[in-house]
């Protein structure tokens, strides 16, 4: 038990069990270097849902890798779900060079790992023998934080310039303090700077859940941290908007245990982060279909203070 957890321990989740990691898995990609990803999943059980989880473009060296947001991807593990890490193509510590074309933020190269990772499924079992057969390729999310969830809006359906870039394959997805809405919602100088930011949300019609920090104040755009939940409003599969309290852009610490990414680190924050982000999963891969449900009565009664989720259309 984590003597730092209060509030947060009123929510319901599933007791860790153990898990396996794999790391690297490499798997080859046209013209370049192989794509570095970790596995981490569940030692037992057959029909693991599976999540690819897209890192951000953060200030530190190793975090922005496969090797950064420990704090959700063992916890989503542990009780489940294997969950797949790619190192980007933005990364400073595995991507590519930053002065290529494209560079530094290779968005399309990132979109392009993560198909790349959906297209190798057999091969990462392949290279992890201890989950071999035991991989459920029809039960497929997405969740990304920060540029990690421009990643993922791509890919759930998000267009940009008329060009779209969904993947049927994907059933669902997070987005974790994502991008808002680019062109004129930017400055000037940021809606130059950042063009790959003016997307379409609606275009994504199957389920998200949008997570945001009601501290986080962009420095993209004149507005407020509602900017980041701009997914939920205009997405048509937008399942919910989930408002944790009291943090920032780095959602209490999700990408990493003290790390500078965290603005603002807070435990409690972090733990309902990760229980609600779980129940959402559990309950979209029918893993436990009354999940969400439960956590979100159980927020409502005993843990208000810590966090909002607000309802969508989807």
């Amino acid at each position: 038990m984590n003597r730092l957890i209060t509030v947060a321990r009123d929510l319901p989740t599933p007791e860790p069990e153990m898990t396996v990691a794999y790391t690297p898995v490499r798997l080859p990609m046209p013209g370049r270097q192989p794509l570095e990803v970790r596995l981490t999943a569940p030692a037992t059980g057959k029909g693991l849902p599976i999540v690819i989880l897209s890192h951000g473009f953060g200030p530190s060296n190793y975090i922005p890798s496969k090797d950064g947001y420990a704090p959700l991807a063992q916890f989503w593990a542990e009780r489940g779900v294997a969950v797949l890490q790619p190192t980007h193509a933005s990364s400073r510590v595995g991507g590519l060079d930053p002065d290529l074309p494209n560079g530094p933020f290779f968005w399309r190269e990132r979109v392009a790992e993560m198909r790349a990772i959906l297209d190798q499924l057999a091969e990462v079992e392949r290279q992890a023998p201890a989950v071999a057969g035991r991989l459920d390729h029809y039960r497929i999310a997405v969740a990304g934080h920060s540029f990690g969830g421009h990643t993922c809006g791509l890919l759930l359906g998000a267009g940009l310039d008329g060009e779209a870039f969904s993947d049927p394959r994907i059933r669902a997805g997070i987005l974790l303090a994502a991008p808002g809405r680019g062109g004129t919602d930017l400055t000037p100088d940021h809606a130059e700077r950042f063009p790959f930011f003016d997307v379409d949300f609606g275009g994504i019609s199957v389920p998200i859940l949008v997570v945001c920090g009601d501290g986080d104040d962009p420095h993209f755009t004149p507005r407020g941290p509602e900017w980041h939940a701009d997914a939920f409003h205009d997405a048509p599969g937008a399942d919910a908007l989930l408002t944790i309290r009291g943090v920032g852009h780095g959602l209490g610490g999700i990408a990493g245990w003290d790390a500078r990414e965290t603005e603002t680190e807070n435990p409690d924050a972090l733990e309902a982060t990760r229980r609600l982000t779980l129940a959402w999963l559990r309950s979209r891969f029918d893993m436990e279909p009354d999940a969400w449900e439960h956590s979100r009565r159980s927020l409502r009664e005993s843990a208000a203070s810590v966090a909002e989720i607000t309802l969508g259309k989807g």
